[in-house]
């Protein structure tokens, strides 16, 4: 019986979860990225943080962050290369809502985006 998957913890949920071309020239498949997936590029890619702190901050280890991220990787770049939609949603995850969280993030849920918070 295989384990139970972790919930992984999110601190941000996108304002907007649809992206895609603004002149589409034929109907495009839709790429589908889950909310897990778009908090590990955020915290790799925009706020400069090592696979091991995301992997603190998300409550999983870090080789589960490491696939998440490669998994993000590619839908980023089938996005961008083939033309794509892509759309963020669902996954496993919770949102983190903590105000005792030791954690400094821009995108603090109770204060909104800019804010100097403890998450």
């Amino acid at each position: 019986m295989p384990r139970p998957r972790k919930c992984r913890k999110v601190c941000y949920k996108p304002i907007r979860n649809r992206y895609g071309p603004l002149d589409p020239v034929v109907p495009n498949q839709e790429i589908t990225m889950s909310l897990e997936e778009f908090e590990t590029i955020r915290l790799i890619d925009l706020e400069g943080l090592m696979q091991e702190e995301c992997a603190e901050r998300m409550n999983v280890a870090r080789t589960t962050v490491q696939r998440i991220y490669n998994e993000a990787r590619k839908k980023i770049a089938q996005f961008l290369v083939d033309g794509n939609s892509l759309r963020i949603e669902g996954g496993d995850y919770k949102l983190n809502e903590n105000p005792d969280c030791n954690y400094r993030c821009q995108f603090c849920p109770k204060l909104g985006k800019n804010q100097n918070c403890k998450i």
